[in-house]
């Protein structure tokens, strides 16, 4: 089976278990995950999330497996619009708000 294959047989479900043996280190059994099967469940979490989990988050892996960034100015922007609860121009005939 190849590793696209894989990733779009994974179902949601299997998917929450995955992300929680890599969080947890071990199997819903409780069995603990040899490094081998950390290390490929963690490529395949990956490679879910950046196929059926869009995000907009600052560093995350891209559709195409690359590791997409934004840049500081434009998470700045974000926040900045983000926390804004209004904003208020002067009037500056009158000098007033």
């Amino acid at each position: 089976m190849q590793f696209d294959d894989l990733v779009s047989s994974i179902t949601p479900d299997t998917f929450e278990r995955l992300l929680q043996a890599v969080e947890l280190g071990k199997w819903p059994d409780g069995v603990k995950l040899s490094d081998q099967q950390r290390e490929h469940c963690i490529q395949l979490v990956m490679a879910y999330q950046a196929r059926y989990c869009p995000s907009d988050e600052a560093f995350r892996i891209g559709a195409d497996g690359q590791l997409v960034t934004r840049s500081k100015r434009d998470m700045k922007a974000e926040l900045k619009g983000e926390n804004t609860i209004a904003s208020f121009a002067l009037n500056s005939s009158t000098n007033e708000i």
